[in-house]
């Protein structure tokens, strides 16, 4: 039996000591004061599941069948042997390298990302193939599972990092559980927890109060996916647990008053946190949580955030009316921890939005998908990923120098999610959230609705819905009403205007008696305006066009220091070419592209406004 600084606990004696723990702690006392919502109150709109969204089409559809053929590919052999080396077993196939061997930075921590994005892949586009490969997977990752239920894959991961690897394979486990049936997977996911408890530290704690050996650690992200654990298999121990690991004292309790703790604290980890917060008010029903959420999204949004809506230059948080946020496009090129930050926002403002219907956080999952995850370079297959977002003057994307690092597994996950992000379910209907050509089919009271989007957002501003019903029937399609728009959204019903109140920042309310062929048209005026980085550098500006950020392409550094015209109304499309545009900067021009467009050009995020 292993042992770590902790000794060894059985798993029933540390539960038990979990429970003490937290009843005596702050988090049980703040819920007995303040109160619990009825758990019909958490959600005023519910996810889809992945098999009812389908993506037809557009650019988010081409960038998820890149990236699922790329991990499809994967040796599975390689991806097992640091497991089986450690168990024991024979282990064939060509180490993976980088962080990901026994000796790397993070031996193995990927592969519950991998199997939980191919699980993902599989329920959105019931590929066969997807499934099989996680079946085997799976199989082959509880093989090396010890009878004492140690699964690490190498000794040093029990100790420096336990938290954090056992938040990435139950992740795995339970997605390859609930999406894709594969057998092993839950007895896999409670033999993992049940191997873990004897290495978790008793509570979550921040890098600067952790024992040394386990600096790298960040048991604060645990409870998403212990609640998942307990939602999936109904034991309450896993509840509790979860609960246990909740970062109240320093983090959520501050942020539910209103404090803002952000600065300073590693950005990715204390969002994929505020998921956490949010998986504990779906389950618990303590509006802390809610609140803890909901005030960190503003924090995040106004005092942390580039143009594209990524955030955090150098993976931490800056200090806010600082100017911070213009010093970093010269002083690093790590400005958004792309693939990882997106996932963990993407995250967080579905869970926002499910529980409050508001449409700001549409906007922001827009935002932050259109410009950050789907501009990035796809995975080349050999470990080599797109890691950061870099808004210095004068660039080029790069891949990541070290293969396999944590971006890696948070490609496949977040791009599969797209499906989550597109549609929301109301009593009365339908959220419509993102704009992209795509199916959604769901049994409703009266039979079966299929809803298909055409559209080529966001080369154009348009997008159409068409309905299919088995029978004639009334329920509302919710459109969100963009923020950005600065003209009146216009909306049509079979090609004929149809008048509602549809505000910038809303969802706009159709609701009709609706019957197969009937088409609901939507335009959203795309204009140019110009977002400052922050109010310290009011003329270091990035150019938006609707949702998207542009950057200049081909351009010289000097465009970063001489003015352009701050009129960006001026700015002209370029003929035959497809949402490219021409700005003056005299003595020329300056070519402006989407940043998502953007492949080996040398670009430039942030200009002058004259």
């Amino acid at each position: 039996m292993r042992k770590s600084s902790l000794g060894t606990i059985p798993r029933r004696r540390f539960l038990q000591g979990l429970t003490a723990a937290a009843i005596a702690g702050h988090s049980v006392r703040w819920a007995k004061s303040q109160g619990q919502p009825s758990t019909a109150s958490r959600e005023k709109i519910s996810a889809f599941s992945y098999s009812d969204v389908k993506l037809t089409g557009g650019p988010l559809k081409a960038q998820q069948e890149r990236i699922h053929a790329s991990y499809l590919g994967l040796d599975e052999d390689r991806l097992l042997k640091v497991y089986r080396q450690r168990a024991g077993l024979p282990a064939p196939g060509e180490d993976m390298g980088g962080w990901y061997d026994a000796d790397g930075f993070g031996p193995g921590q990927v592969l519950g990302q991998i199997i939980s994005g191919l699980a993902r892949m599989y329920s959105t586009t019931g590929d066969a193939a997807s499934q099989a490969k996680v079946h085997r997977l799976v199989k082959g990752f509880a093989a090396t599972i010890d009878s004492d239920n140690y699964w690490y894959p190498s000794l040093k991961a029990s100790t420096a990092s336990a938290a954090y690897t056992l938040d990435k394979i139950l992740v795995g486990m339970l997605d390859a559980h609930n999406l894709a049936g594969a057998p092993l997977a839950l007895d896999s996911a409670r033999r993992c927890i049940n191997g873990s408890v004897r290495y978790l530290p008793p509570r979550a704690y921040e890098h600067f109060e952790a024992p040394r050996q386990t600096l790298s650690d960040e048991p604060y992200t645990l409870p998403e996916n212990l609640f998942y654990a307990y939602e999936t298999t109904g034991d309450a121990d896993y509840r509790q647990m979860a609960r246990q690991y909740l970062m109240d004292r320093t983090y959520f309790d501050p942020l539910a008053r209103g404090e803002n703790v952000l600065p300073g604290l590693h950005a990715y980890s204390h969002v994929n946190a505020l998921c956490s917060a949010s998986r504990a008010y779906l389950v618990l029903g303590e509006i802390k949580y809610l609140d803890a959420a909901r005030n960190a999204f503003q924090m995040l949004a106004t005092t942390q955030s580039y143009a594209s809506g990524g955030w955090a230059p150098n993976e931490r948080f800056v200090t806010p009316n600082k100017g911070l946020l213009g010093e970093s496009l010269d002083n690093t090129h790590a400005h958004f921890e792309t693939p990882c930050g997106s996932y963990a926002h993407l995250k967080l403002t579905r869970y926002l939005l499910r529980f409050t219907a508001d449409s700001r956080y549409g906007d922001s999952l827009e935002r932050v998908l259109y410009n950050t995850m789907l501009g990035v370079k796809d995975p080349k297959g050999d470990g080599h990923v797109f890691y950061y977002s870099n808004y210095h003057p004068s660039v080029r994307k790069q891949y990541y120098e070290q293969k396999w690092p944590c971006c890696s597994g948070t490609t496949p996950q977040v791009v599969a999610d797209y499906a989550l992000s597109t549609y929301f379910h109301a009593d009365d209907g339908v959220y419509v959230n993102l704009f992209t050509p795509s199916e959604l089919t769901w049994q409703s009271q009266g039979g079966i609705v299929k809803l298909t989007q055409r559209t080529q957002y966001p080369a154009s501003d348009s997008t159409e819905i068409r309905v299919e019903t088995q029978s004639p029937r009334e329920f509302t399609l919710y459109i969100r009403i963009p923020g950005w728009l600065q003209s009146p959204a216009q909306l049509a019903v079979n090609g004929k205007p149809f008048t509602v109140d549809a505000q910038p920042g809303t969802f706009a309310t159709v609701r009709r008696r609706w019957q197969t062929g009937d088409s609901l048209e939507v335009q959203l005026p795309f204009s140019f305006r110009l977002e400052a980085i922050d109010e310290q550098h009011p003329k270091t500006a990035a150019l938006m066009w609707g949702p998207l950020m542009m950057v200049a392409l081909d351009s010289p550094l000097e465009i970063s220091r001489n003015a352009v015209t701050s009129n960006p109304q001026g700015i002209s499309s370029i003929p035959n070419s497809t949402m490219a545009f021409e700005m003056p900067q005299p003595p020329g021009k300056v070519r402006f592209v989407p940043f998502y467009r953007v492949q080996d050009e040398t670009y430039t995020t942030y200009v002058q406004a004259g």
